[in-house]
């Protein structure tokens, strides 16, 4: 059960979609608006994404090796950041995994041979098996990340979390969008900033970010603007000096990821007038070198309801795996290995420039 009054509410860059039953908040009309996007295409970057990997040597997009496990375990959040894929918010209390669809991810894991489980939402702290499940897939000797916000790490019922956290040697894989305090309130709402430096304070007294390799903190930045990622090592080397001379913070890794045109980014970019200008810019920055290492062909992603995707942005249009059950509780290991990747034009945006993937950067 979920009790609202101690999720934190706090300012809000904007509200969700399906709050306010938006006509984006259906994946049938953010596809249908970006293949209606006009297209400036040439030899590697028609629009057609399926054709424009078949023409770098990929005529079937296939996964390889399963080697992460990834389950979205709600779209309740306590924050309505302005880039949002999953639409999340304080609002989206229907949509969490229950306690039987936990027992089914687990089962899939061990029958799966992933070392990895990334626990995303929403805010996945949120859930309230959470914390059975980490414990869960500690006791199995798996890797396990937590993709925090930072902020929820502030509220009563989770600031143990940093402690807790480390005991278990969990990797907390941290979202911020700027170094700087305007960056990051853009994007997440007025007071997210500073909240995010005490939450990364307390995971530093806890041992995380100092080298350790069982209290691994990983920092995650999405560009404010319509542009792509900057490049992911020299961005690292930046953000350590600043965050480091600004506020004593220190973290062991930069992950950069690129916006993909979906949910509230997309809606963001139709009321700046600058769909078409970025689908572009991601097209003709489509790199072929990229698709060996996409995510979607290492990785499983787990809805709340126990549906079954190729990444957790197919997850939020609702493109489930084109398997004939696809469903957690049918999961079957040689099928997921021969099925065919499920893409459209928001595949651009893991393939321009260095990639962008779940891991960051694809190429150097």
């Amino acid at each position: 059960m979920i009790i609202l009054d101690t999720i934190p509410r706090g300012p809000r860059a904007t509200s969700s979609l399906s709050f306010r039953a938006a006509p984006l908040a259906r994946p049938i009309e953010q596809l249908r608006l970006l293949d209606e996007v006009n297209v400036t295409g040439g030899p590697t970057n028609s629009g057609r994404f399926e054709l424009d990997i078949a023409s770098s040597g990929w005529p079937r997009l296939k996964p390889e090796r399963l080697e992460i496990i990834q389950i979205n375990l709600g779209k309740l959040c306590n924050m309505t950041c302005r880039h949002c894929h999953v639409d999340a918010g304080p609002d989206r209390t229907e949509e969490n995994m229950d306690r039987d669809t936990v027992d089914a991810c687990l089962s899939v894991i061990d029958r799966s041979g992933a070392q990895t489980v990334d626990l995303t939402g929403g805010a996945p702290e949120l859930n309230p098996h959470f914390e059975y499940l980490v414990e869960e897939c500690v006791l199995r000797g798996l890797r396990v990340l937590d993709r925090c916000n930072l902020t929820i790490l502030l509220t009563r019922r989770h600031e143990h979390l940093p402690e807790w956290f480390a005991e278990r040697g969990v990797e907390v894989v941290c979202s911020l969008p700027h170094y700087r305090k305007m960056g990051t309130d853009a994007q997440r709402g007025d007071g997210t900033y500073q909240k995010s430096i005490q939450a990364l304070q307390r995971l530093n007294k806890a041992g995380y970010g100092q080298g350790n390799p069982d209290r691994r903190l990983t920092l995650v930045t999405n560009p404010v603007g319509a542009f792509l990622s900057g490049n992911q090592s020299s961005l690292e080397t930046e953000w350590k000096a600043a965050l480091a001379r600004n506020h004593g913070v220190h973290f062991d890794q930069l992950l950069t990821l690129n916006n993909l045109p979906m949910s509230r980014y997309l809606e963001w970019l139709v009321e700046t007038n600058q769909v078409e200008l970025y689908l572009n810019r991601l097209l003709q920055a489509f790199n072929p070198s990229t698709i060996a290492g996409l995510m979607c062909r290492n990785t499983l992603s787990i809805s709340w309801d126990g549906y079954l995707y190729d990444c957790d942005f197919n997850q939020q249009l609702e493109m489930r795996m084109e398997v004939p059950r696809p469903h957690v509780r049918d999961f079957d290991l040689d099928i997921w290995q021969n099925h065919e990747i499920r893409t459209a034009r928001h595949c651009y945006g893991c393939t321009a420039g260095a990639g962008s993937s779940c891991g960051g950067a694809i190429t150097g």
